[in-house]
């Protein structure tokens, strides 16, 4: 009995070990099979996000018609104070004067004020923040008008064009003879000759319409500085002839005399005169139709009867120009080619 449960109890701790796997034969091993991947559970569509609040930050003041059109800065190159008119830096010329009042003026370079040497500084700035309209529109003149100069700037090349009278003159480089030692010479086309086409091809050209042409004697590979100087030698005496030819036409008029004609190139003044009867002019006039040429005439020789610009120096002006206001609005208002 003893010896069955000791033998039951060996059997128990002594079981048979499995048998070994065989080997797997290659041709016959079928792959893994593969999990299949689980679909996703269906939900119901989302409804779309809603738009994020757009972020405006604070607002700046409306601009003024003035403040968007105008420059940011007005910058005088000798400037020695600034200040800010209508939201525009304004850097002007400063200068002392031995003059009564405050004076202003704009320019090509920009603003100057002039004051008396006694005249504190805060009276200055006053003045100017009071005068800021004027100054303002006065500077955006002389900007706009020197940018259209810059647009008709002279390309200095054979058939070149220039105002001459008010009228498109074509420069041509003419190198067969100097024109009797003048070294240029004014041509005119009359409108018959055109339309009958006989000189040249009309195919660019207005019927009916004369055409001048300006013959220089240079020859044809003659320099941009050559030509230029040329024209206005040219340009000059024809300055000189007309300016002698109104002055003895409109003194008699206005009962003065003139003794000296001067020809003068600035860049802004037109002319001026003295006491003693000396006129200057600038030659660049002729640039300009006729009718203008003859108001800054009758303006300086008015001044040999009044010599400011007094209610009665313009109501002499107007006795012989009548329109003068409309003429020297063109005298500002219309570009002249820069040289």
């Amino acid at each position: 009995m003893m010896q069955r449960l000791l033998q039951f109890t060996l059997d128990l701790f002594d079981a048979h070990p499995a048998p070994p796997p065989r080997a797997a034969n290659p041709k016959s091993a079928k792959p893994p099979a593969k999990p299949r991947p689980r679909k996703p559970p269906t939900s119901a569509p989302r409804p779309p996000a809603a738009p994020e609040p757009e972020f405006i930050g604070p607002q700046l003041p409306a601009q003024t018609l003035r403040q968007a059109l105008a420059p940011a800065t007005f910058r005088h190159p000798r400037a020695t104070r600034e200040t800010v008119l209508d939201g525009i830096l304004v850097a002007y010329e400063f200068r002392r004067s031995k003059r009564k009042t405050i004076g202003f003026s704009a320019g090509a370079d920009g603003l100057t004020v002039s004051a008396p040497k006694w005249v504190p500084l805060y009276e200055i700035d006053k003045a100017v923040l009071e005068k800021s309209g004027w100054i303002l529109a006065k500077l955006q003149e002389t900007r706009e008008r020197h940018q259209r100069m810059e647009s008709a700037r002279i390309d200095w090349k054979d058939g070149t064009t220039l105002p001459f009278l008010g009228e498109q003159v074509i420069v041509v480089i003419d190198p067969r003879h100097a024109f009797g030692g003048v070294g240029a010479e004014l041509k005119t086309r009359a409108p018959e000759v055109l339309l009958q086409g006989n000189e040249g091809s009309a195919g660019d050209m207005l019927p009916g319409v004369a055409q001048m042409t300006l013959h220089v004697g240079l020859p044809h590979n003659a320099s941009a500085e050559q030509i230029r100087d040329a024209v206005q030698a040219w340009l000059m005496r024809q300055a000189k002839r007309i300016f002698i030819e109104r002055l003895n036409h409109f003194a008699p008029q206005l009962g003065v005399q003139w003794h000296k004609l001067s020809l003068s190139s600035a860049g802004t003044r037109w002319g001026s005169a003295s006491a003693d009867g000396s006129i200057r002019l600038n030659w660049r006039l002729v640039h300009f139709r006729q009718s203008v040429i003859d108001y800054v005439v009758v303006h300086e020789l008015s001044h040999l009867r009044v010599m400011d610009h007094s209610p009665r120096f313009w109501d002499t002006v107007r006795t012989i120009v009548p329109d003068y206001a409309e003429l020297r609005g063109q005298l500002k208002d219309e570009a002249i080619p820069r040289w």
